[in-house]
């Protein structure tokens, strides 16, 4: 059974969330849609717990960088630069999939260093936790929310967020030479 891809779906979530979602494909292979990033924490609500297909797992939230550093490649790409962040949820009683997209920019307020922020999930799913913080580790997202937002891959005195297209591996670290 697949409730998600019909319009049914969608025309409850539009009207018990006006605005919240912003883009969609639910003829992909795996059906997804763009949800505005500060109302991601009150769609993952709805799907869990009001949507008539009670999506009860979340199976992974990862972090995508859309970024090109080098110059010449990023004046001939045609997407802007982004930190995109894919959820994907489980329904166990309807046996469907759902995917969920937020786009937000690199930098908070556009100023390098400065993180960007989502609301986070853990409020919704527990399991939420630890994908949160290894997409905070590896990815230098902000999780407003979360309970316990500290790295969980790497040491908690590690500079940068490795994933970043734009991470500059350090030479050494405590002394011990990385090249």
């Amino acid at each position: 059974m697949q409730v998600t891809r019909g319009p049914g779906f969608l025309d409850q979530l539009d009207a018990a969330l006006p605005g919240a979602v912003t883009g969609r494909n639910l003829e992909a292979l795996d059906p997804w849609i763009e949800v505005a990033p500060e109302r991601i924490a009150e769609v993952c609500q709805w799907l869990k717990r009001s949507s008539p297909v009670r999506f009860d797992s979340l199976e992974c939230i990862t972090a995508v960088d859309w970024h090109e550093p080098d110059p010449k490649k990023a004046a001939k790409v045609s997407w802007q630069p982004r930190i995109e962040l894919v959820y994907h949820l489980w329904s166990t009683s309807a046996r469907v999939s759902l995917v969920l997209k937020c786009g937000l920019p690199r930098w908070k307020d556009d100023q390098p260093g400065r993180l960007p922020e989502l609301p986070s999930v853990t409020g919704v799913w527990r399991g939420a936790d630890w994908h949160e913080r290894e997409v905070y580790d590896l990815s230098g997202v902000w999780f407003t929310g979360h309970p316990d937002l500290r790295r969980i891959l790497c040491p908690e005195d590690w500079e940068g967020h490795p994933l970043r297209k734009d991470y500059v591996q350090p030479v050494e670290y405590h002394g011990i030479r990385n090249r």
